[in-house]
C-alpha cells in the first residue's frame, strides 16, 4: 500500500491536494529557497519543489510517495518572492499594476530513487493598481506570505482582470497535472480509471 505525503505546510496546497479525494499526511520541507546564480525562473520552482519532495522522501520507505510544489511570481523575467517589507510589496505589486505577469508553479513527485517533475504557467493580468489601493491591501496581511506580494484567492482576486492557463497552479498546486502526476505513479485518484 502506498503513501502519500504532502511536502508543505501551505494550508491552500492542502486544501488543493485534498479536493481531489487522496488520502495523504503534510510534512514541511527545510530547504534554502534562494535563488542561483543564472538560474531561469522555470529552472528555479521545478529545482524546489524537487528538493522539497527529495528532503522528505529521503527518512522514507520506497513505498511512499512524496508530492513537492513551488509556486514564483514572474515579471519580464524578475522573480517576485514574497515581500520583506511594506517597500518590497509596493515595488511587486506597482510592477504587476496593469500588466500581464506569468505564475510558475511546479510540481515534482519522489518515489525511492524515481522522481518527476512538471512546470505549469499561467499569464494573469492586474487592472491598474493606485498606491492607496497597494497600502490597504499590505495592511490586510495577505500579501506578508505570498510570492509576487498578492494571493489570487483572497481579497487580490479582485485585482485580477484576466487569466490564462491553471487557476489552481496560481493558488499553489495544479489540479491536473497532479493528478496527472501522481497517476504515472500508480496513484491514481478515487474517480481516476489508470
Amino acid at each position: 500500500m502506498k503513501n502519500l505525503i504532502l511536502a508543505s505546510q501551505s494550508p491552500r496546497r492542502r486544501e488543493l491536494l485534498a479536493q481531489l479525494d487522496y488520502q495523504f499526511t503534510c510534512c514541511p520541507a527545510d530547504i534554502d529557497e534562494t535563488v542561483k546564480i543564472d538560474e531561469s525562473a522555470v529552472e528555479y520552482v521545478e529545482r524546489l519543489a524537487l528538493e522539497k519532495a527529495q528532503y522528505i522522501a529521503k527518512n522514507q520507505p520506497d513505498t511512499t510517495l512524496v508530492l513537492g510544489s513551488d509556486t514564483c511570481v514572474v515579471y519580464a523575467g524578475k522573480i517576485l518572492g514574497k515581500p520583506e517589507n511594506l517597500m518590497q510589496c509596493l515595488e511587486h505589486l506597482t510592477l504587476l499594476s496593469g500588466n500581464k505577469h506569468q505564475v510558475l508553479t511546479a510540481i515534482a513527485v519522489v518515489q525511492g530513487k524515481f522522481s518527476q517533475s512538471s512546470v505549469v504557467s499561467t499569464d494573469v493580468e492586474f487592472k491598474v493598481l493606485s498606491k492607496e489601493e497597494i497600502m490597504n491591501y499590505w495592511q490586510t496581511g495577505e500579501p506578508q506570505d505570498k510570492a509576487g506580494s498578492y494571493g489570487i484567492q483572497g481579497i487580490a482576486g479582485q485585482f485580477v482582470t484576466q487569466i490564462n492557463g491553471s487557476y489552481s497552479a496560481v493558488v499553489g498546486l495544479p489540479l491536473y497535472e497532479t493528478a496527472q502526476l501522481l497517476a504515472e505513479f500508480s496513484f491514481p485518484t478515487p474517480v481516476q480509471s489508470i
